[in-house]
This record gives structure tokens, sequence and C-alpha cells, in this order.
């Protein structure tokens, strides 16, 4: 083993002691990082604005400040983008993460100095938990490459701006930077198409350990691997020993990404957004992301059923139950106050607690009263392929066919683009629509009632995803295909790109 690899392991026991210490009292970490969030709020504008100095407990948070999405908050985001100080947290951020919001446009998340550390540390300690639980550390010997958005960065309001990925890559620490792949110069390209060729060339002779990125994405760098060599990517890289993954459910990818590799590869799921590092999968072949409880986050959760009534309820940890859907809302030391963050999770357990991500709140298909969910459907695609073991998947969505004729009933629509295309399409779709069925009680009556008809699947041309994604500017970088949609908007749009 080499020199990186040796001392990985006396410092990954060490972080595991110093997160075993904060779980065994969870409730009490959370009040602590509450109550130092309020003591700082206190200081600033939005704080005065919602006289945060009085505030206590969860209680006395949820009395004052109201759930609000990135729209909610806006005002004070614009503040802060405009160079002012002390709007949200003291003192002005350190960076500003744009992303790319639905609604909103590009949104524009601070990060303070308070909250970078969870950033970074929380992909480090997840690598460290990896090797504190199997033994395994030589893949820091080797090559790491992180798929991610570009590094450089632009001002705004004399603040540092640009993707998370890209800020956060300049706190790679030293000890890594020289096995980080790719080069800046490589790095900072903004085409996705032109950035993965130069990848392609620059990872080929090197000795890859670990691949990181959101698994589309990986798939499309693989892929070229594949046309370029002839081989799967695991002989081309034998030392390939670790797969690091965020940002959407690998279940409909990990078919086709392992027949790509052609071998087992371990993996780490992480769950991180501008708006912090979440949590990771802290034990090998647990599914269950343990929460960060100590990083300067306090979490409420409001049941997702709920989460449009006028004043919902906002539990906290205390508070929730296990399989369950809850909407995640932050209140944070980057300056967000009670922020939807737009997620839903489900508690897997409790002490310590672990959750899986189940969707996005507004990502749902309701066009009919049915309320199906991401997991739902992820859940249902994956059965159906275990049903159909040739049927590898590229991406999906799923749409509803709304009919204007009261003798045609209306359906779901799923656009699915095949690697490789079941033998008996009929057969298939049959499998979703019972298996959907089986998921969801509201879709079942709707059948059961010939409101619905089955559903209509449609087959879409190869590589309709991606052309669709860059005719919005989407390609590569942390960008995502909703899984659900209540309208035709983005159905309409692959169904053209294909």
């Amino acid at each position: 083993m080499g020199l990186k690899s040796t001392l990985s392991r006396p410092l990954a026991a060490y972080v595991a002691r110093q997160y075993a210490r904060w779980q065994h009292d969870p409730i009490g970490t959370q009040q602590r990082v509450l109550r130092e969030l309020l003591r700082q709020g206190a200081r600033t504008h939005f704080g005065r604005d919602h006289d945060l100095g009085t505030a206590r407990t969860a209680q006395d948070l949820a009395a004052r400040v109201p759930v609000r999405d990135y729209e909610g908050l806006k005002p004070y985001f614009e503040r802060v983008k405009a160079g002012e100080a002390d709007v949200l947290w003291p003192g002005k951020p350190l960076y500003l993460a744009k992303t790319s919001g639905t609604t909103s446009g590009a949104k524009y998340i601070p990060l303070t100095r308070a909250s970078i550390p969870n950033h970074i540390n929380g992909a480090r300690d997840a690598l460290l938990h990896y090797v504190h639980k199997t033994g395994k550390s030589r893949f820091l010997d080797g090559k790491l490459i992180f798929l991610s958005g570009s590094p450089e960065l632009e001002t705004v309001g004399g603040i540092p701006t640009g993707r998370l990925s890209g800020i956060v890559n300049h706190h790679v620490p030293a000890y890594l930077r020289r096995n980080q792949l790719p080069s800046y110069p490589t790095n900072i390209i903004e085409d996705w198409e032109a950035k993965l060729d130069r990848i392609v060339e620059e990872t080929l002779p090197a000795p890859m350990t670990l691949i990181s990125g959101i698994p589309p994405w990986v798939q499309m760098y693989f892929d070229r691997i594949v046309a370029r060599t002839g081989r799967p990517v695991g002989e081309v890289f034998p030392g390939f020993d670790l797969f690091v993954y965020g940002g959407v459910n690998f279940e409909p990818y990990r078919k086709k990404l392992l027949d790509t590799i052609g071998r087992a590869v371990d993996s780490v799921e992480l769950f991180p957004a501008s708006e912090g590092f979440l949590a990771f999968q802290d034990e090998p072949g647990n599914p269950g992301l343990l929460l960060l409880l100590d990083a300067g986050i306090f979490f409420e959760f409001v049941p997702a059923e709920r989460f449009f009534e006028p004043n919902p309820p906002r539990l906290t940890l205390a508070e929730v139950e296990l399989d369950q859907q809850y909407a995640l809302v932050l209140s944070s030391n980057a300056g967000l106050w009670g922020y939807s963050l737009g997620d839903t999770v489900r508690f897997v357990s409790k002490y310590p607690f672990r959750v899986v991500v189940t969707g996005r709140i507004k990502h749902f298909l309701s066009a009919f009263g049915e309320h199906v969910i991401g997991e739902e459907v992820e859940q249902t695609l994956r059965a159906a392929m275990q049903q159909h073991p040739e049927v590898e998947v590229v991406e999906f969505t799923v749409a509803p066919r709304v009919s204007d004729d009261p003798a045609v009933p209306s359906r779901h629509e799923w656009l699915i683009e095949f690697a490789r295309p079941p033998h008996d399409a009929a057969a298939f779709a049959a499998a979703l629509d019972t298996g959907l069925r089986q998921r969801n009680v509201y879709y079942d009556d709707l059948l059961s009632g010939h409101i619905l008809a089955p559903l209509q699947l449609t087959p879409l041309p190869t590589g309709a995803f991606q052309r669709y994604m860059k005719s919005q500017g989407k390609l590569g970088g942390q960008n995502k295909v909703p899984r659900l949609s209540n309208d035709r908007t983005l159905a309409k749009g692959l169904l053209a790109a294909g």
C-alpha cells in the first residue's frame, strides 16, 4: 500500500469515533445546532425581521419563520447577491453556488465560512467511513475522477460565484490533488461533449481507482471508453474499485452501468445539494444514508401529503416515523431559514437516523388524483426489469396523456430510452402497470374504475434524452431529468428530440 492509503486508516478510525459521539445523542445534537443557528441568526436583517432573538426552540422557529422555497426567500437572496452584509448570516458569504432552477431561473445559494466545511468534509467523511468499515484504502493511491461542473468562477456582488461542484473543486486537499483528474484546463471546458472527449483522452492511460458523478453522465463517459477501446471499463481500468454517486436514484441505471464495467465494484451513495451536504451511505450494503446532524443544519420534516396545506406540521427528528414520506425543510449556517429543499425522504432506521431519497415534492404525477411519487415509479421499473432481465434502460420519465375524447380514457405515458429493449413490449408495459398498481392504491382505483386506461409505453430513439437536455442547455454536470411531470412539456420535448 502507498502512503495515502496507509495513513487514511487511522484518520478513518478517528473520524468514525467523532461521528459516534454525536450519534449517541442525535436529538440533543440537533437542539444544540438549532440554538447556535438562532444565536447567530439574531444578528442578521432576517433575524430582526423574524424576531429570532427571542426564539429558543423548534416550536419558536416554526412560529416565526414559515416554510419557503427559493422564490419565497428571494428578496433576501437578492440582497446577498448585491453584496449586502449581515442579511441571512453574519457577514458576507464566501461564495454563491449558482444552480439552475425550474421556476425561478438561476438560483444563488450562499456558502458561508461556517457552512463550507460541511460540503468539503461530507464527501471526505463518506470515503473515510468506507475505509473504516471495509478496510479498503488502496483506491487512494490511484487516480480519482469527479465528473463535475467547471471550477472557473465569476464575481457577483463582489462574491466568487459558480457551480457547487466547481467551488468544492478549489478545496480538494493538497494531498489528493496529484491524484485528481481531469486537469484544470479540461475541467473548465463548458461544452459537455467536448469536455467528455478530453476526459477520455486524459483518463485512458491513467490508473483509475475511483470514479464519481451523477449516474447518467458517468454512463456517457463509460460508453465513450468502451467505444474507444472495445473493452469493458473494468478491464480498461483494472484498479477501478469504487464508484461514488449521488443526485439521482442509482437503481434504474445499475444494470447497464455494471454491464458496461463488466464486473462488480463497490459503491458509496451521497446526498449533496447546493444548500448543504445532507447525508451519505455510512455502511456498505445498507441503502440508508446517515443524516449529518452535527454539520450546522437543523432538519425539519413535513409529511409529504400535507406539504401544500397553508400551515403544514413541521416535525423534528424526535417526531418522525419510519416508512413515511417527508419533505425536507432546512435551517442552516449558510443562512437558510425554513427552507424547502424540494426533496422527499423516507426514514429506514432511527438511532442512527438513516433515510433514502424518494423524489421531489414538486415532481409527482397527480393529473388524475393519483399522486404518484418518484420512488414508486423507480421501484416499479426496477421490478419490471427483474421480470425481464434482457432489458437495459438508459433514461426514462412518466407524463400524463389526457384524452379530449370522452369515449377514450386518459392514461400515463412512460417514455423510455432502452439500451436493450424488452423482447415483448406489451408484457413489459403490463408489468409496469401491475407494479404501479401494487404500489399506489389511487392509481389502482383509477384503473379499476376505468377512469384511466393501462399505461402507454413509448420507446425513444437512442440519444433522445441527451439531445433534449442539450437543447435545454442542461447536458452533463449536475443536471437531472425529472422522473414525473403533471403536464406534457417534457414529453413533447423528448418526442421532438427523438
